[in-house]
């Protein structure tokens, strides 16, 4: 029988994955797996986790039997493919589950900027006052939205954007043309979206090659008082540079529900002692984010675009669907490795 080992799971995800899953040996833990966090046992042939978890070369010592990861996600940064690779370990995503659900919280992200409904609330909550000074907003009709990243998500926000009015630009290594004209928007160059548009959103994956995509090189090019809106990796942006940028008065104010080094600030102490000892370079980040947390122009929130009760069903769905293929030696959503 299949061991079968969930992690960063709910109690109504274990009542759901009982019932479709019958035939193997479920193991449940409401914990993240990384290397500091080892279960109590080691003898599992699949691992279920979430964007908590961190799998790494440590992380897979003493899992013998381990050849299989299924994530609850579409992103795969946390897992290190190379170590899974090495360990004969096969990897499963979830190709879709959101694509509109990510797309309109990243709207709320900019409704709350350019309307500043945040600041709004919070005044009201905290002075009890009415006052409408520093709380004037600006229209999204007529203005100009860059989308970096056509997928799923990407066209999503297209078709969202035109319902509000407004022009759009996008950015892709790999032009939708046909997309482009059905829905009468622009690809164009990144260096001329960023000059040219009044919000720039980010829609795109976390790899080697879109690593700090917005950096201290081109942060300078972007329209003085826009906005910039991040829901998709926090490794897109260079952390030092977006302050800089904020602090500056470059960008007006930015959303943001993920950040770089991510999991080492929701767990610091993990991140402080762990071996080998942190490097400078992420000691550095992990400063700057407490300072992009407090700024008045930022808006972070807890990497939760994904969270509505619709899509994580649309998640636990597919999951257990990679979950079968594997069992049955057909295995489905594939990470190439």
């Amino acid at each position: 029988m299949t061991k079968v080992a969930f992690f960063e799971i709910e109690d109504w995800e274990e009542a759901q994955v009982r019932a479709a899953l019958p035939d193997a040996e479920l193991f449940f833990y409401r914990r993240k797996l990384d290397e500091t966090t080892p279960p109590p046992r080691l003898d599992f042939d699949a691992a279920v986790i979430f964007i908590d978890s961190r799998i790494t070369l440590k992380t897979l010592d003493g899992f013998a039997n381990l050849r299989f990861i299924a994530t609850r996600s579409t992103g795969y940064d946390h897992i290190d493919l190379a170590a899974c690779r090495a360990r004969n370990v096969a990897v499963s995503y979830v190709p879709g589950y959101g694509d509109h659900t990510v797309a309109e919280f990243a709207f709320g992200l900019i409704l709350n900027l350019t309307r500043k409904i945040y600041c709004a609330i919070d005044q009201i909550k905290e002075t009890g006052t009415f006052s409408l000074d520093g709380l004037r907003g600006a229209d999204l009709k007529g203005k100009t939205i860059g989308i970096v990243g056509t997928g799923r998500i990407g066209r999503e926000m297209v078709k969202i954007a035109k319902g509000f009015g407004m022009n759009v630009l996008a950015f892709d290594q790999y032009p939708n043309e046909t997309f482009s004209s059905t829905q009468g928007f622009s690809y164009a160059t990144f260096e001329y979206l960023l000059r040219h548009s009044d919000i720039v959103s980010l829609h795109c994956p976390l790899t080697p090659q879109t690593r700090h995509l917005v950096n201290s090189g081109n942060i300078k090019f972007f329209k003085r008082g826009a906005y910039l809106i991040n829901t998709a990796r926090g490794g897109l942006v260079e952390t030092e540079a977006l302050v800089r940028a904020l602090q500056e008065g470059v960008l007006a104010g930015a959303g943001l529900d993920v950040i770089e080094e991510e999991g080492e600030t929701k767990d610091e102490l993990g991140f402080l002692t762990k071996e080998p000892r942190p490097n400078r370079e992420d000691m550095k980040t992990m400063l700057e984010n407490h300072i992009l947390m407090r700024m008045p122009n930022a808006l972070v929130t807890p990497h939760l675009a994904f969270n509505s009760q619709e899509a994580l069903e649309r998640i636990l769905s597919t999951t257990i669907e990679n979950l079968k293929g594997f069992i049955s030696g057909r295995p489905v959503n594939l990470v190439s490795q």
